[in-house]
């Protein structure tokens, strides 16, 4: 049985993490700060399942804290961790720039300072497809030039893997960064667009649709997220930086579609302007994901969408939906 420290625990992807992990016998430690950018309600609903399992434990605690870091380091001894806590989204980066930087940079330094001083340990940290910007072919390789991200957040995501980086020549610390494209599934965070659309259209509102619909993304099921982690946790590994998308890439008004047919109902659209720092394309090569974790996306956008929108229909009236209006 290994010890396994998740930050970000209760958050969307750090919540499967969890339950996956004790699954398969693992002791998981999760540290959150519960940041207000959503409600707390949500991350704790998120969170009933594992904080029922007498192998997991929950700190709440901020990443930037570096005295919490360490104590939670020294006390748990973990021989993982799964580095997930962040300030998220491209475009709230936008107003608070300086917060992003802090927390998502500040605070994974404070999480390699801490596991390169209770070393042995191995560190999978949470990357974005956000680092690619405009400038690079599709699809999209990890050895492309990341070096003019267009946002804040996806600088702070850049900056974080370059300390990995560093934290690894320097003190021989292993560190896998997957680039995660677009991860979506139940408990999304309420402010994406496949939560947000199944909501309005719900409520038969208008959905917000930034752009002409043409842009694309690489929409990428969360059980596939969850099962190359699960693959990458077992492996030895130095430095690695793997793309985990589908390769499925699908236009914007393609997924309103797609929602459209799931849903049984037609949506109204408001058009707006096409968002400052948002990539308009994405799409994942992953024969990297294929070669080094023998990993391959299993869910179709379809079949996800239909997941989702049994858990949403599970929660359409309790008063966890409510906090996600």
């Amino acid at each position: 049985m290994a010890t396994v420290l998740i930050t970000g625990s209760a958050g969307f992807m750090g919540s499967h993490l969890a339950e996956a992990m004790l699954s398969i016998g693992h002791r998981v430690v999760g540290l959150d700060n519960f940041d207000p950018y959503y409600d707390r309600q949500i991350k704790m609903h998120n969170s009933a399942a594992v904080l029922e399992s007498d192998a997991f434990t929950l700190i709440e605690g901020d990443i930037r804290d570096a005295e919490v870091v360490n104590r939670l380091f020294a006390d748990a001894g973990p021989d993982w961790v799964l580095h997930w806590a962040a300030k998220a989204g491209v475009r709230p980066s936008l107003q608070a720039p300086a917060e992003y930087a802090a927390v998502n940079v500040e605070g994974t330094a404070n999480i390699l300072e801490a596991a390169r001083s209770h070393m042995p340990v191995k560190v999978i940290f949470a990357s974005s497809s956000s680092v690619y910007g405009v400038n690079n072919p599709l699809p999209f390789r990890e050895d492309a030039d990341v070096s003019r991200p267009i946002s804040p957040y996806a600088a702070t995501k850049v900056a974080s893997e370059a300390l990995c980086h560093a934290f690894h020549h320097l003190y021989h610390l292993p560190v896998m960064c997957l680039r995660l494209f677009t991860v979506y599934g139940p408990r999304q965070r309420p402010d994406l667009a496949i939560n947000k659309f199944v909501r309005l259209m719900s409520e038969g509102r208008p959905i917000p649709l930034y752009g002409d619909g043409s842009t694309t993304r690489d929409y990428t099921y969360i059980d596939d997220v969850v099962a190359a982690v699960m693959r990458a946790v077992e492996l030895d590994f130095e430095f690695e930086i793997v793309n985990i998308g589908s390769n499925r890439p699908i236009r914007l008004n393609g997924l309103v579609t797609a929602l459209e047919q799931a849903m049984g109902v037609e949506a109204g659209i408001e058009y707006l302007p096409q968002q400052a720092g948002d990539v308009p394309h994405t799409l994942a090569d992953i024969g990297r994901a294929r070669q080094l974790l023998d990993w391959e996306p299993k869910v179709s956008l379809q079949e996800g969408l239909n997941n989702f929108l049994d858990w949403m229909a599970k929660q359409s009236n309790s008063s966890v939906a409510e906090g996600a209006r």
